[in-house]
């Protein structure tokens, strides 16, 4: 078991949790489509009791069911946890280290857009250090491209 550090885009909401696998998996739902504005989000399940919020998250009730930590400030999405149960998920995007998780399996594919999972392998690919405009708009704003 590792313990893992993470938090929101501007640093506001801070946790750690205790991993004790490196399996992740895509939520593809109709719900975290719209709760993230993505086609699907990437999760890891942990034991709520396993995850220690150093500043806490903001809540958002997104069904009579569940409920979505968030930032308030920032609105990066952190995860999500069914009002009953000991489990809840932590967005993959958070962690310091997203590296450390390997996708196992597809959750709610009855919404998953399949048109835009198949042959994702050979489409173009640009880094951001490659894209003119954005290097300037970096550069002219911070003097560095974003880690």
């Amino acid at each position: 078991m590792a313990i893992m550090t993470g938090g929101c885009m501007c640093g506001r909401v801070r946790f750690s949790a205790q991993i004790a696998s490196d399996e992740a998996y895509l939520c593809h739902c109709r719900m975290c489509q719209r709760a993230t504005g993505s086609v699907s989000i990437a999760f890891v399940n942990v034991k709520h009791t396993a995850v220690a919020w150093e500043s806490e998250p903001d809540w958002y009730m997104s069904s009579p069911i569940a409920k979505r930590p968030f930032c308030a400030a920032c609105g990066t999405s952190l995860g999500f946890q069914f009002l009953e149960g000991e489990n809840m998920d932590l967005t993959i995007a958070t962690f310091d280290d997203p590296s450390a998780f390997r996708c196992t399996s597809h959750f709610g594919v009855e919404s998953r857009l399949d048109n835009w999972w198949h042959g994702l392998e050979r489409l173009p690919e640009t880094r951001v250090d490659e894209h003119p405009a954005a290097v300037d708009r970096w550069m002219k704003a911070v003097g560095k491209l974003p880690d």
